[in-house]
């Protein structure tokens, strides 16, 4: 009913969503077991228990970012949503989220104003692992991210972690091993039903190459089987027939849900709560934003939203450990001096206590950084440039979740530094981006690219390697890789070809571009190009081989000129060897190369 290329990635969600196991954010987590023990202990609206209610309310709020007038906002109509959905099919459910309720309205004031100093000391027992949902419905979310990084779920596969499949083992279609591999006009291989179901759709071109085909057969590419046998064998795999798989497919109930909705998943934790005695009082109860004061039994009283204006208490990194979630929150408020003395001691702190960054968010950890390292710009100070890019270093090479919090503007600033003394930590920061997927177009678009290319005309080894291997991060998006090639920057990477520590890099870059042809044509005319690639495959790591014989193959598949270019490099008896003696994914292509200069040498016969 649909497109072979949407069917096979419908097929593939549905597989992965079968397969997902969701695991709990360690902050959520932390979150969840403030609020449970909260629940767990009974809890009156009195005097002597509001110090552990909002104690365990500024956890679960700065643990979850619910630390803005917006995001309060949000919760409360994301709880009174689930209100209205429950009725009273489940009054235990429903006690606990109109206790919640009655928690954000009382204090949801306080838990935008200072936290209490470590408030988390009264909950800080051994409490079971529970459920973020009880502390917070909008801020869950599940993010995929295949690259790099630590997932918020974990898809289990059959294949395992030893034995990655090589890509030529994979349909270009469907992105899994192939059970019946067919050849097509173009030289590509293909899953045989989802090629001919491909070409069933009117389709008479390369899903691969996009290349207009003289003609729509299929030839059982029986030597690509067989390699892929072996390596199924060898570990301990076996490939499902896809066609019963579209079976399946076809047969499903799409009238159910396949994930469990929020309530449910709430019925289903398990947790023993007793909420028979949480009184809630009031709900329609007003409690006034003013309000500054919690009073205890005994009568005392301590205030909750007292300013100081005592810049002191900012002045040692004995603050920072009084109340992390504060951080750089007043950086502004300091002169100059104390302002660079504050970050370092922030980045001392954060590299020896990782919990610290489940409490950063914009307010107080990004956005006072950005503006500390656009004055450090202004003011041409580069200890001060170089003190902040050390810092936002270690804050995104530690926490993932919050590279959301970095604007276009950050971008910007950071190209701006790529020439200028702070340009090694500049290079490290954005190394570490690229490999991040949605920070990619944020570096492109920021112009990141023509100083990157460049560093590779400069004359610092090192900057060039962190260059490369950035570009080499860059070009997984293939807009990016358009831009690239745009720049001329084939003649560029031919040097680094032969340089032992970044030829996998470089040649990774080159196999990504060479899918256009703009970029194979300019490594066609590019001089010494194609000499220094077939150089590799007699003296390359069996990783480079791979990638040089990649990117030989696609050239061949297009034309035929470009074919008797690397017969002249006198490739056959290394690509023999390769074929025999190299990793998985190399014998595969120089096998099929083989197969191509064979029928161009013979029809030359």
């Amino acid at each position: 009913m649909v497109p072979a290329m949407l069917a096979a990635e419908i097929s593939q969600i549905i597989d992965d969503l079968n397969a997902a196991t969701f695991m709990l954010d360690s902050s959520d987590e932390e979150a969840g077991k403030a609020v449970r023990k909260l629940i767990q202990q009974g809890t009156f609206i009195s005097d002597s228990v509001e110090y552990s209610e909002l104690g365990a309310l500024q956890i679960a709020a700065s643990r979850l970012h619910i630390t803005s007038p917006k995001a309060i906002l949000i919760e409360k109509r994301s709880i009174k949503k689930l209100l209205d959905k429950i009725g009273d099919n489940d009054p235990t459910k429903k006690k606990i989220l109109k206790y919640f309720l009655y928690l954000l309205r009382k204090y949801g004031n306080l838990i935008m104003d200072e936290q209490i100093e470590n408030p988390s000391a009264e909950f800080e027992g051994s409490v079971a692992p529970t459920n973020s949902i009880n502390t917070s419905v909008h801020s869950q979310s599940v993010e995929v991210d295949s690259d790099i990084g630590i997932p918020q779920y974990e898809v289990q596969t059959d294949v395992p972690s030893g034995g990655t499949p090589p890509e030529e083992f994979k349909c270009p279609i469907s992105m899994r091993l192939m059970y019946d591999p067919v050849v097509i006009a173009s030289g590509q291989s293909f899953e045989r039903m989802w090629i001919q179901k491909w070409f069933d759709d009117g389709n008479d071109t390369c899903p691969k190459t996009k290349v207009k085909l003289p003609r729509c057969s299929l030839t059982p590419n029986t030597a690509m089987k067989d390699l892929i046998s072996k390596w199924c064998e060898k570990y301990g795999i076996t490939i499902p027939d896809p066609s019963t798989q579209l079976q399946a497919f076809h047969s499903l109930d799409i009238s159910s849900t396949s994930i469990a909705s929020l309530g449910s998943s709430m019925n289903d934790l398990h947790l023993p709560l007793d909420v028979s005695n949480i009184s809630l009082g009031s709900l329609d109860a007003s409690y006034s934003s003013d309000s500054s004061r919690t009073r205890f039994a005994d009568g005392s009283s301590f205030t909750l939203t007292q300013k100081t204006d005592d810049c002191h208490r900012f002045q040692s990194h004995a603050c920072i450990h009084e109340t992390d979630s504060e951080f750089l929150m007043r950086l502004s408020e300091l002169n100059w001096d104390f302002q660079c003395k504050m970050v370092e001691d922030v980045k001392n702190h954060l590299q020896s206590n990782l919990q610290s960054y489940q409490s950063m968010s914009s307010e107080n950890f990004v956005d006072p950084l950005i503006q500390f390292l656009k004055d450090a710009c202004g003011q041409c100070d580069a200890r001060a440039q170089r003190a902040g890019c050390q810092l936002l270093l270690v804050f995104v090479s530690k926490n993932r979740s919050g590279l959301s919090y970095l604007h276009e503007d950050t971008f910007s600033l950071l190209v701006s530094f790529l020439d200028s003394e702070v340009s090694e930590e500049t290079l490290a920061i954005l190394e570490v981006l690229s490999g991040h997927p949605h920070c990619r177009t944020k570096i492109s678009a920021a112009g990141a690219l023509f100083p990157l290319l460049k560093i590779l005309e400069s004359q610092s080894k090192e900057f060039q390697e962190q260059a490369i291997k950035i570009l080499h991060n860059l070009s997984s998006d293939s807009d990016i890789c358009s831009q690239i090639i745009r720049l001329e920057c084939i003649p560029k990477l031919v040097p680094f070809i032969s340089e032992g520590r970044i030829a996998r890099h470089c040649m990774v870059l080159l196999k990504r571009l060479c899918d256009t042809e703009e970029a194979r044509v300019a490594v066609a005319e590019t001089n010494g190009c194609i000499s220094s690639i077939a150089e590799l495959l007699e003296r390359g790591s069996p990783e480079e081989q791979e990638h040089a014989v990649a990117v030989l193959l696609s050239l061949c598949s297009q034309r035929v000129q470009y074919c008797q270019l690397v017969m002249d490099e006198g490739v056959i008896p290394s690509l023999v060897d390769i074929s025999l003696n190299g990793n998985d994914r190399a014998k595969a292509t120089a096998l099929e190369l083989l197969r191509q200069l064979r029928d161009i040498e013979y029809g030359h016969e």
